[in-house]
């Protein structure tokens, strides 16, 4: 005589293979989680490091006006877009900053002695239509 139960054995083949693949599922995602937030840490680094080279740089720009003759005419020649101390300065901008070279920085010293520096850098990472970061300080040079 035939009995209608199944055996408890026959039920369950099969779930094993289920959950192995639900825990290869799931484990994928967390490694490709752990993946993108490297990636996202990566980023965030690299952001902070050109907001720090720019700061270096904007400084050093202040620093040598500072050990000039600092009459406003001397710094207006000078450091104003386009002078020599400006054309000097730019080049190490753009060795520094990816993408600085799309927008270069604005340096303008007013006649009061007041400075004011722009200075712009684009990641090599992001779009093209992405607007570029700035840095921009204020000081007085007298």
């Amino acid at each position: 005589m035939m009995s209608s139960f199944r055996s408890p054995r026959r039920a369950q083949s099969g779930f094993s293979l289920i959950e192995g693949l639900v825990s290869i599922l799931i484990f994928s995602l967390g490694i490709l989680a752990l993946v993108g937030l490297q990636v996202n840490s990566m980023q965030q680094s690299n952001g902070a490091k050109y907001r720090s080279d720019a700061s270096m740089l904007v400084n050093g720009l202040i620093g040598q006006m500072w050990v000039t003759d600092r009459t406003s005419t001397t710094l207006q020649t000078n450091f104003n877009t386009g002078g020599a101390g400006y054309t000097a300065w730019l080049a190490d901008v753009q060795a520094a900053l990816p993408g600085s070279a799309a927008s270069a920085p604005t340096v303008v010293v007013s006649a009061s002695g007041l400075v004011t520096v722009n200075i712009y850098w684009k990641a090599p990472n992001e779009q093209p239509s992405a607007p570029a970061h700035q840095y921009t300080a204020i000081a007085q040079v007298k």
